[in-house]
């Protein structure tokens, strides 16, 4: 076994799908057992719905965006060439993530189920571990103390 960083983090399956599919279990779950939010569904649940997923995608977005300034990978499957603290990152060290949450459970809203809510625990510890945390191993690995100082400073989520 070697010392030598890995050329990228190993994430096996691309994050935004997670989230994805667990919306997309919630609905087939929901059609087999009902359980909606709010019966009739409200039209407050509709505009929450819609808001939440606008920020999560800005946010996210707003992450892309300062990957893409720093000239550094924004899939998981290539290297990182660079730590990029500065935007969404001085305050996550994952606004990519945080945004895709805001986004499912906007989705959860315009769904109308309380299964994606059931679901959403599910979700996180699937990103937090098998994404996150191989994220992070490989970002010690390649970047050493610049990256320990990194997160020591800013939270994994928020």
């Amino acid at each position: 076994m070697t010392n030598e960083p890995r050329p990228n983090a190993g994430v096996k399956f691309p994050p935004p799908f997670i989230f994805l599919l667990g919306l997309i279990a919630a609905l087939l779950i929901n059609r087999a057992v009902r359980l909606p939010l709010a019966a009739p569904e409200p039209r407050w649940m509709f505009f929450l719905g819609l808001t939440l997923m606008v920020v999560g995608f800005l946010f996210a977005g707003w992450g892309i965006a300062t990957f893409r300034r720093q000239h550094t990978a924004i899939a998981p499957i290539r290297p990182a060439t660079t730590i990029v603290s500065s935007g969404p990152y001085a305050i996550t060290r994952n606004p990519m993530y945080v945004g895709l949450t805001c986004v499912y459970i906007g989705g959860a809203f315009l769904l109308d189920t309380w299964w994606a809510f059931v679901l959403l625990p599910i979700v996180v510890l699937i990103i937090d571990r098998q994404v996150i945390g191989r994220e992070e191993r490989y970002l010690a690995s390649a970047f050493g103390p610049q990256y320990e100082s990194y997160r020591a400073r800013v939270r994994r989520w928020i």
